[in-house]
């Protein structure tokens, strides 16, 4: 049945299934072959496609069968991801929230949006994002396409309109030209201004770490023996037991199991919780105050942890781990007090989270030609 998506664009269907597969090397080059060409009223891009390779300690990233990656469409959608135009007053981008030299976050517990309002949860980072079954803290999102819809539309955040955010690029000469190249139209809509924002946000693969070289490549020198004993206690079940939810696999590590726990953050001490977190879409109880596992990639780069940006430090979180979480009745069964652990397994567990930050790839900061509309929505 999902061949005959592509009954009439036989290119397109191989196309895709070419970026089922990626090789290991933390760059992007475009694939030798035909070009992608435009299906169905411009849906399917028509440049040059290009294979996101994965660095060392990563899996193949995902793509989805309608929206192959390409030269064209990663520009485009870098573009629009910096750009502060998306937002209603012109002030707030992707960028804002999502920042490449703060991890792609902010640095803040909660983020500012138009007006200087402030949201409720900690804005995640956008590092191996491709990964994520879902996305969102609660998971109310599934794909980076739908997702990119979410700031764009909260009041909080950009606080515009869909249609907002298409009138603002259609009556944008450059941007016309540039969809035309991406996309073989200057008709723009919201479909593929996301499309575009997606494909540029799955080139932010992070892995080649000093864990990664030591777990995968062999390289026995390039973890501290610090940090070798906090892998340990990170792996074993009766200490850390962090990759219960962490994980760690054989051949990859993307350090997320891509599900959602509740982990005694955001209760008071009587239990009452102050986000109801996954149980918003799923109404089951067993999922409140439960939120999706992060990736632990980069973490030295992206605090303060935690959804709700609770938790300044690194020896914060380890600490709220040895505590055992805030009790509550929803708390997930894995965790349990690690009290016994002592101060220096404990230094020794955050050594090893500090060797989880790798290099951020070439081409994912703001392009030159937007450095002064940039500079002028910060000054606002």
């Amino acid at each position: 049945m999902k061949v005959s998506l592509f009954c009439c664009s036989p290119v397109v269907a191989a196309a895709a299934i070419v970026f089922a597969t990626a090789v290991h090397s933390p760059s992007v080059h475009a694939a030798p072959g035909p070009e992608v060409h435009a299906s169905r009223g411009g849906a399917i891009p028509i440049g040059k496609l290009v294979k996101i390779k994965a660095p060392l300690g990563l899996p193949p990233v995902p793509i989805p069968l309608l929206n192959p990656p390409t030269e064209e469409t990663i520009a485009l959608g870098r573009r629009l991801y910096y750009d502060p135009g998306l937002s209603v007053d012109g002030t707030i981008s992707c960028a804002t929230c999502h920042a490449p030299n703060l991890g792609f976050r902010d640095g803040k517990a909660l983020s500012n949006g138009v007006g200087g309002q402030r949201g409720t949860r900690k804005a995640p980072t956008v590092v191996n994002v491709a990964y994520n079954a879902l996305q969102f803290w609660d998971g109310r999102s599934p794909s980076l396409e739908k997702q990119a819809e979410g700031p764009m539309t909260n009041p909080v955040e950009m606080g515009h309109t869909l249609e907002g955010v298409v009138k603002h690029v259609q009556s944008d000469p450059t941007y016309r030209k540039l969809f035309a190249q991406a996309w073989g139209t200057e008709q723009i809509t919201i479909d593929l201004v996301t499309k575009s924002i997606a494909s540029f946000e799955r080139t932010v693969v992070i892995g080649n770490s000093p864990f990664d070289l030591f777990y995968y490549g062999g390289d026995k020198k390039a973890l501290s023996p610090s940090a070798q004993r906090g892998l340990k206690l990170f792996l074993n079940r009766k200490k850390g037991n962090c990759s219960v939810c962490h994980v760690i696999g054989k051949k990859y590590a993307l350090f997320t199991d891509n599900k959602f726990h509740n982990i005694g953050v955001g209760a008071d001490t009587q239990g009452n919780l102050a986000d109801a977190g996954r149980y918003t879409q799923t109404k089951n109880a067993s999922d409140l105050g439960a939120f999706k596992t992060p990736t632990l990639r980069n973490i030295a780069e992206t605090r303060p942890y935690m959804h709700d940006g609770s938790q300044a430090t690194l020896k914060d979180v380890v600490d709220h781990y040895v505590g055992g979480g805030t009790s509550n009745p929803h708390l997930d069964k894995e965790i349990h007090a690690l009290d016994f652990l002592t101060f220096d397994e404990r230094a020794d567990l955050r050594a090893f989270l500090e060797s989880l930050t790798g290099t951020l790839p070439p081409n994912v900061g703001p392009p030159a030609d937007l450095s002064v509309k940039i500079q002028t929505a910060q000054r606002q």
